[in-house]
C-alpha cells in the first residue's frame, strides 16, 4: 500500500512528458475545489436562513398552540385549564380570540385579523421585544384598552401613535338580521394605539392585538376563545410536554409545536435545501469527468512504466491501486481546498457581511450564514465518493487493456 501510494504521489506532482496532463489534473482539482466550496457555502446560507426564520417565529409564535379540531372557537373548561397549568413542563399559558375585521382610520380602510389576548401574552411570546414604535401595552392602569398593530397594517392605514384619532374596528354582527342599512349589520368599536411591532412582512400586515375582554365584547363571544398558547419551562422536554398536553386536552383539540404551526414553510425550506444539494452534486459529478480524462491520459502515458513494474514483480492489484490513489488524491486535495475556502468565505460573510441582501430589510442587510460541522463531513464524504467513482472507470479501462494483455497473449 505504501509503495502504490508513493508512486501515485510521484505521478501526481512530477512533471509529465505531456503538459496537457498537468493542466487537466489542475483543472480537476480546481473543479472539485469550486464545487465543494459552493456546496459548503450554500448549505451554510440555508442554515443561516433557517436560524433567522426560527428567530422570527420564536418572536411571534408560541411554543405550543392548542386549537379546536372543528370550528373556530371553543369554551375552555376551567378544570381542563387547571390540569394544563399543572403539567410539569408548562410555565404559563394565555387565551386568544381571533377574527377578521375591517379597520378604518381617517379615510383609509384595511382588512386585517384582530387577535384578543390575555394581558400576560408577553409572557408567552417575545412580541414585546419587536416593537417598532411605542410599547406592547394592552391595558392602562385605569383599565383603558389599547391596541398594538403590525407595521404593515399601520402603513396601509397611515397609523401612528398620535392619540388624537382612534382606530375604528368593524365586525359583522352575528345576530343581526338583514336590513336595508348595511351599517346596522356591523358592530363598531374605537380604540387607540399604544404600539407598532415589526417582525416580518406577512405577520406585520395581518395582525392587530387587543385585550381579550375588549375582543370578546366586540365579537359577542362572552366565554369563547380561539386557542390557548403555551410557554414551556426552561429545560423542559418539548416532546414529553407536548404529549402530556395532548393527553389533558383530549382528541378534540390540535396541539402544535412551532414546527407544526409553520409546517409547510419548513418543508419548503428543507425541499429547497435538498434540491440545491442534489443540483450541485450533479455539477460535481460533471466536474469529475476531468479526473477521468486526467487518469486516462496518465495511464496511456505510463504504459511503459506499467510494463516495468510488472517485470519487477508488481501484481495487478498494486498497479490498480496506484491510479485509484491518484484519483483519490485529486479529489482529496480539491475537497480540502474547497472546504477551507468555504470556511473562510462563510466566516468572512458572518463577520463582514460581504454579500448584501437586495432591497431594504428591517432584520438583516446581508445574507445570514451558519457553519455546521456536520455539513463539512457530509460534503467531504459526498465529494470523495464521487472521486472514487471517477477514478474507478479509467482503472477499469486500464485493467481491460493493459493488465489482462498477458493473459490474452497466452491464449
Amino acid at each position: 500500500m505504501k509503495l502504490s501510494l508513493f508512486i501515485a504521489k510521484r505521478y501526481l506532482f512530477a512533471k509529465k512528458s505531456r503538459n496537457a496532463i498537468n493542466v487537466i489534473s489542475a483543472i480537476s482539482v480546481a473543479g472539485v475545489m469550486v464545487g465543494t466550496m459552493a456546496l459548503i457555502t450554500i448549505l451554510s446560507v440555508f442554515n443561516g436562513l433557517e436560524e433567522m426564520v426560527k428567530g422570527i417565529f420564536s418572536t411571534s409564535d408560541p411554543e405550543i398552540k392548542i386549537s379546536p379540531l372543528k370550528g373556530k372557537v371553543f369554551t375552555p373548561d376551567s378544570l381542563m385549564l387547571k390540569r394544563l397549568a399543572a403539567i410539569e413542563g408548562v410555565e404559563v399559558y394565555a387565551e386568544t380570540l381571533e377574527e377578521n375585521a375591517l379597520l378604518r382610520y381617517d379615510e383609509q380602510q384595511f382588512i386585517a385579523t384582530i387577535k384578543g389576548v390575555s394581558l400576560n401574552y408577553t409572557d408567552v411570546t417575545d412580541l414585546d421585544t419587536a416593537m417598532w414604535d411605542g410599547d406592547f401595552t394592552l391595558q392602562a392602569e385605569n383599565g383603558r384598552p389599547y391596541a398594538v398593530a403590525g407595521l404593515g397594517v399601520a402603513n396601509h392605514l397611515g397609523l401612528r401613535l398620535n392619540f388624537v384619532s382612534p382606530l375604528a374596528i368593524y365586525i359583522p354582527d352575528r345576530k343581526a338580521a338583514i336590513s336595508a342599512s348595511p351599517e346596522n349589520d356591523f358592530t363598531r368599536r374605537y380604540i387607540y394605539l399604544s404600539g407598532i411591532f415589526a417582525v416580518e412582512q406577512e405577520f406585520d400586515s395581518k395582525y392587530v392585538f387587543l385585550p381579550l375582554d375588549f375582543a370578546r365584547e366586540l365579537l359577542d363571544y362572552p366565554t369563547e376563545i380561539s386557542s390557548v398558547e403555551v410557554k414551556m419551562r426552561a429545560g423542559a422536554d418539548a416532546v414529553k410536554t407536548q404529549k402530556a398536553i395532548r393527553e389533558v386536552m383530549g382528541s378534540e383539540f390540535l396541539v402544535q409545536n412551532r414546527y407544526e404551526q409553520q409546517e409547510m414553510f419548513y418543508k419548503v425550506m428543507k425541499a429547497e435545501r435538498l434540491a440545491i444539494f442534489v443540483i450541485l452534486t450533479f455539477i460535481l459529478i460533471i466536474a469529475s469527468f476531468n479526473i477521468i480524462g486526467s487518469l486516462t491520459m496518465l495511464i496511456i502515458e505510463k504504459e511503459r512504466d506499467i510494463e516495468i513494474l510488472k517485470s519487477l514483480g508488481a501484481d495487478n492489484r498494486l498497479i490498480k491501486r496506484v491510479f485509484i490513489y491518484e484519483g483519490w488524491m485529486i479529489s482529496i486535495i480539491g475537497t480540502t481546498l474547497g472546504l477551507a475556502l468555504g470556511l473562510l468565505l462563510g466566516a468572512a460573510q458572518q463577520h463582514f457581511g460581504l454579500v448584501k441582501l437586495a432591497g431594504e430589510s428591517l432584520l438583516i442587510d446581508a445574507y445570514p450564514v451558519k457553519l455546521k460541522l456536520v455539513d463539512f463531513f457530509v460534503v467531504a464524504a459526498t465529494v470523495i465518493t464521487i472521486g472514487y467513482g471517477a477514478a474507478w472507470y479509467p482503472v477499469s479501462y486500464l485493467s481491460r487493456r493493459y493488465l489482462n494483455k498477458d493473459n490474452r497473449d497466452k491464449k
